[in-house]
């Protein structure tokens, strides 16, 4: 069994995360997410509306962001100076920072919990849809169109019309 490291995880590169329901899929991902809005293994931070998370539900994507959303500001008492016991990974995290940066770590962490709302964290078919809407032109999309999730109806009026 291959165990990620949240901490030591490349952020360079694109990540696929897949396993089993229970295994700390959401734990990982929320790691993940704090070091990149910290700019943590990176050159610069980055804002929730840069991070792209794609997952397969609409269930998904909400506990994805709820759980993100407390993340942060989990992680950003804990920079202010909030000595609630935490996890082994924002222990870690917060030692990777010099102790003088925690007040900005903090106040970066509140803002991006603040901005979840603007978060890139999307069904495969939202951010399919996304992005034929964002660039219809470039991709010869019709701007009329509609997302279709379930398609009982259109295969009752096909078989029908048969």
């Amino acid at each position: 069994m291959n165990v990620l490291n949240p901490l030591t995880l490349p952020l360079d590169c694109r990540v696929l995360i897949e396993a089993s329901a229970g295994t700390g899929k959401t734990f990982t991902i929320a790691a993940l997410y704090l070091r990149l809005v910290l700019g943590h293994g990176r050159e610069r931070p980055l804002l929730p509306q840069e991070i792209l998370v794609v997952t397969f539900t609409e269930a998904a994507t909400s506990e994805l962001k709820g759980r993100i959303r407390a993340r942060l500001s989990q992680a950003a008492r804990y920079f202010a100076g909030d000595n609630a016991p935490v996890d082994p990974f924002l222990q870690g995290l917060a030692a990777e920072f010099d102790a003088a940066l925690w007040p900005a770590c903090s106040e970066r962490l509140q803002l991006a919990a603040q901005a979840m709302d603007e978060a890139c964290i999307l069904t495969i078919h939202g951010w399919c849809n996304r992005m034929l809407t964002e660039h219809a032109f470039a991709s010869g999309a019709a701007f009329g169109r509609e997302l279709l999730t379930d398609e009982s109806a259109l295969w009752q009026e096909v078989s029908q019309d048969y």
